[in-house]
C-alpha cells in the first residue's frame, strides 16, 4: 500500500513516524495533513486540532485553542463549521528561549478562563521528554486576538520531580482559582492562582500531588455536585492509530483531594474509572474538558482519525451522571 501523503509504503511511513518524538509528529499531522487528495471537504466543518483547551462561547460562537505555532486558534462558524481563526502569538516572548533553549515557538496544551471583562490563557513551553519547562500565561479583553505577555506561572528544571506542561484551570464552590498541570515523572500537581492577576497566588508552596501512573498527563479538573473530578489521561498519545490514550477519571470533595475512582483505589497509585477510550475511527481520546451550557453539558476532547491517516480532530459528546453521580458519554 501507499502512503496518499507521501507516495511512499505505508511500512515505510510507519518506521519514520515511529522514530519521531510526539511533537514531531503532530507537526507532521498538522502540516502535511491537508496534502491528502480528495480530503478538503470531509475536513471542511471539523477542527483539526491537538490538545484542545476548555470550549468558550463568546460574541455568539464557540473558541477553542490548541497545540501549535503560537498556540492556535479555532472559531466555530454559524454554520457549524471549524476554522482557523489564528495564532495567540506571532512573535513569541524572549522568555520562551531563555527558559527552554530547545523550544521553537511550538506551544502546548493550552486551557482558557475568564475574570471579568479579561480572558486568561496558559499554555505549555517544553521540548519533548524533558522537564526544563515552563507555563505561560498570555491576558487579553478579546477571545480573538490582542493577546500580551504576562509572563510565567509555573516553572521545572532538571531536578525537579515534576515537569510543568499540561495547564488546566479551574473555579471552587468558593471562587479560588486552581491550576493542575503535570506529565509523567511524579505525575498530576495542583496550586491556586490568583484570579486579579491569573498568576500563582502563593508561589513559594509546595505543589500538591493529586494523581500517579507509569504514563499520566493532561488533566482536568471540574465541579459538579459536592465533589470535585479530576480527569486524566493514561497511556500514550502522539503515535496516530497506535496511540494509546484513554481519558479516566477520580473525585473527591475536597479540591487538593484525595481522589478515588468509582473502586476506590487512590489516584495517586494509578487508580482512574474510564471514561472513554478508543472506538472504531476515534483512537487515543485525550485532553478532556467539560463545556456546560445551562442544564446541558458536553465532553470535548481530541481523537486521531483511523480513517484520515491518523490525523488529530476535536470530539464533542453529550455527557451525563449516573445515579451515583459518575460521569459518562454518551454516543
Amino acid at each position: 500500500m501507499k502512503d496518499g501523503r507521501f507516495g511512499l509504503p505505508t511500512p515505510v511511513i510507519r518506521r519514520l513516524v515511529a522514530g519521531m518524538g510526539w511533537m514531531p509528529k503532530i507537526c507532521l499531522w498538522l502540516a502535511c495533513g491537508a496534502v491528502l487528495a480528495g480530503t478538503a471537504h470531509a475536513d471542511a466543518k471539523r477542527a483539526r486540532i491537538h490538545d484542545p483547551s476548555t470550549l468558550v462561547e463568546d460574541g455568539g460562537s464557540m473558541w477553542c485553542f490548541g497545540t501549535g505555532h503560537g498556540v492556535l486558534i479555532f472559531k466555530r462558524d454559524a454554520d457549524g463549521s471549524w476554522r482557523n481563526a489564528g495564532r495567540v502569538f506571532d512573535k513569541m516572548p524572549d522568555w520562551h528561549a531563555k527558559k527552554v533553549p530547545g523550544n521553537n515557538g511550538f506551544l502546548w496544551a493550552p486551557d482558557i478562563i475568564r475574570s471579568g471583562d479579561m480572558y486568561y490563557l496558559y499554555y505549555s513551553v517544553s521540548t519533548f521528554g524533558s522537564k526544563v519547562s515552563a507555563i505561560g500565561l498570555a491576558a487579553s479583553r478579546r477571545i480573538d486576538g490582542g493577546w500580551e505577555d504576562r509572563g510565567i506561572v509555573m516553572e521545572s528544571g532538571k531536578t525537579d520531580r515534576f515537569n510543568a506542561i499540561d495547564p488546566a484551570v479551574s473555579c471552587d464552590r468558593d471562587g479560588r482559582w486552581w491550576m493542575t498541570f503535570g506529565s509523567y515523572w511524579s505525575g498530576i500537581k495542583l496550586v491556586e492562582l490568583d484570579p486579579a492577576t491569573g498568576m500563582r497566588k502563593r508561589p513559594r508552596d509546595e505543589p500538591v500531588a493529586l494523581a500517579a501512573a507509569k504514563e499520566i498527563e493532561a488533566s482536568y479538573l471540574y465541579r459538579h455536585g459536592g465533589y470535585y473530578y479530576l480527569f486524566v489521561n493514561h497511556g500514550q498519545c502522539c503515535r496516530g492509530i497506535y496511540s494509546t490514550y484513554e481519558i479516566v477519571v477520580g473525585r473527591s470533595r475536597d479540591v487538593r483531594g484525595p481522589y478515588l475512582d468509582a473502586a476506590g483505589r487512590k489516584m495517586l497509585e494509578g487508580g482512574g474509572t474510564p471514561v472513554i477510550g478508543s472506538e472504531g475511527r476515534y483512537v487515543g481520546p485525550g485532553h478532556a474538558s467539560i463545556f456546560r451550557k445551562g442544564a446541558k453539558e458536553w465532553l470535548a476532547c481530541h481523537y486521531y482519525d483511523k480513517e484520515m491517516e491518523g490525523r488529530p480532530y476535536l470530539r464533542v459528546l453529550p455527557l451525563r451522571w449516573t445515579d451515583r453521580d459518575w460521569p459518562e458519554v454518551v454516543r
